[in-house]
């Protein structure tokens, strides 16, 4: 578990997280999201003690990183891929790694394999690619077999068969009960792999909870209907919280109504219904929806973009 309680990482003015508190249960995927330069980064920084905060604490199963007996044990990090010396072997860089914690090569195999680095692990890190860097990087968070994970981009230049590894390995951590805390800016595949949602901008929450609740207190779900007769049934919908959008002749959509209202409406009128669909918004409409005016630049497109993240 990781429990933050008004965490706080101040840069000279500039607060690059603002008194932030969460927890990161065991058992679940949680993501975290937020535009560049929201403060992901430099939270998930000093979650495992790289940065000092200014204010505030965070603590892993029950005690600050620093404090751990054995840290790769307990949390695994991929924080910087590309934090290795170029000069050694994957498998080499793993060895030092586990030396220090007394894990053997037995363990450095079978991450090798999970990962699947073992055709590549006598070659130099050097000559690796964005994707196996990534694998690296995720076989190192795995060396201590721990019980919470905190993943920056782990899919960042994987291919679509790694990117839909990742999304798999997490989810069955999770299902052993461990922690699984991951950042991505690929909302589609946030969406398939987060049971739960923390969204920072600007340095704060701006909210937190279950994927789909988020989704639909951002974007509101709709429902679809297509009506011979939808005039007549639009008419017998509308009330006070309910909101109609005409589409095309015979078909809209409604806010404020579930399917099942909608249906019953129809069925005590005696109305046709050709279609009657529940819609849900997407996570990356819910995204920018949650964060718009958190953005530090905007685009004249609907492409948000900002500046690089305090790290």
């Amino acid at each position: 578990m990781i429990e933050a309680v008004e965490l706080a990482k101040h840069y000279g003015p500039t607060r690059a997280v603002d008194r932030i508190s969460f927890t990161v249960r065991p058992g679940l995927v949680t993501g975290f999201l937020g535009p560049n330069g929201a403060g992901k980064s430099t939270t998930m920084r000093m979650i495992v003690g790289l940065d000092r905060p200014t204010h505030g604490a965070v603590t892993v199963n029950g005690r600050p990183y620093a404090e751990h007996k054995a840290p790769l044990r307990e949390v695994g990090a991929l924080l910087e891929a590309k934090a290795v010396h170029t000069g050694r072997s994957a498998y080499q860089h793993l060895r030092a790694l586990g030396a220090t914690h007394g894990i053997g090569r037995r363990r450095v195999d079978e991450v090798l394999e999970m990962t699947g680095l073992t055709g590549v692990a006598k070659r130099r890190v050097g000559g690796f690619s964005l994707g196996m860097g990534q694998r690296l990087g995720i076989a190192v968070a795995m060396l201590g077999d721990p019980r919470t994970l905190i993943l920056d981009e782990p899919a960042n230049g994987l291919d679509p068969e790694g990117v839909k590894w990742v999304r798999e390995m997490v989810r069955a951590l999770a299902a052993e009960g461990r922690t699984v805390f991951l950042s991505s800016h690929l909302m589609s595949e946030m969406a398939l792999t987060a049971d739960e949602l923390i969204v920072i901008g600007r340095g704060k929450i701006i909210a937190s909870g279950p994927v789909q609740e988020l989704v639909d207190a951002s974007q509101g779900a709709s429902v679809r209907v297509r009506s011979p007769r939808a005039a007549d049934l639009a008419e017998r919908l509308r009330g006070e919280g309910v909101s109609l959008v005409d589409i095309e002749p015979g078909l809209f959509t409604v806010r404020g109504l579930t399917a099942e209202q909608v249906g019953e409406a129809a069925a005590a009128a005696g109305l046709t219904l050709h279609e009657l669909t529940p819609v849900s918004g997407s996570l990356e409409e819910a995204f920018f929806s949650l964060t718009r005016d958190d953005v530090e630049f905007h685009t004249g497109s609907a492409t948000h973009t900002s500046s690089e993240e305090a790290s």
